[in-house]
């Protein structure tokens, strides 16, 4: 008998120690998907350095008590996969809300982003933010954007001079 408790103890710490660790953790329902669906969902969030798994809800009740993020128990009802992201914060809320696009069984149900419970509302919006190569990206092209058009007008004036001069 205490064997399966302690077997329950170091499943209940497992997930502590995600939830922990993880930038974002997102609670998904996935009844409805057939098996070659979840397994691509899986591959598409493994690719992407994302753990996907499924826990027990009351492990997980009590792991979240743990961490002091008890506003996740509402969303711990029926069968739930959590998917938890140490490096990229927006990575699994973006894959999951494109593949919740394509399949209508999968739903995203809340979450954690950064220690914080977030909405359903807070993740469709952190899924719409672009990942990390395209904000570095961006963020050059914005800083590019003075010295490109700098040289634009360096080199007008030097063709209206040269038209002048000749």
């Amino acid at each position: 008998m205490s064997g399966i408790i302690e077997k329950k103890k170091q499943v209940v710490d497992e997930i502590t120690e995600k939830f922990r660790a993880s930038q974002t953790a997102v609670v998904v329902d996935y009844r409805g998907l057939d098996v070659a669906e979840v397994t691509a969902l899986r591959k598409e969030l493994r690719d992407a350095g994302v753990e996907f798994k499924v826990y027990k809800n009351t492990m997980t009740r009590r792991a979240v008590e743990a961490v002091e993020l008890t506003g996740l128990n509402d969303t711990l009802t029926g069968p739930n996969a959590i998917a938890f992201s140490k490096d990229d914060v927006v990575a699994p809320a973006r894959i999951l809300n494109n593949f919740m696009k394509e399949h209508e069984a999968l739903e995203i149900k809340g979450g954690v982003i950064e220690g914080k419970v977030a909405t359903l509302e807070q993740i469709k919006e952190l899924a719409d933010l672009p990942n990390y190569e395209g904000m570095v990206s961006m963020l050059l092209s914005v800083l590019q954007a003075p010295v490109r058009n700098f040289a634009y007008v360096t080199k007008a004036i030097a063709e209206q001079k040269e038209e002048q001069g000749a």
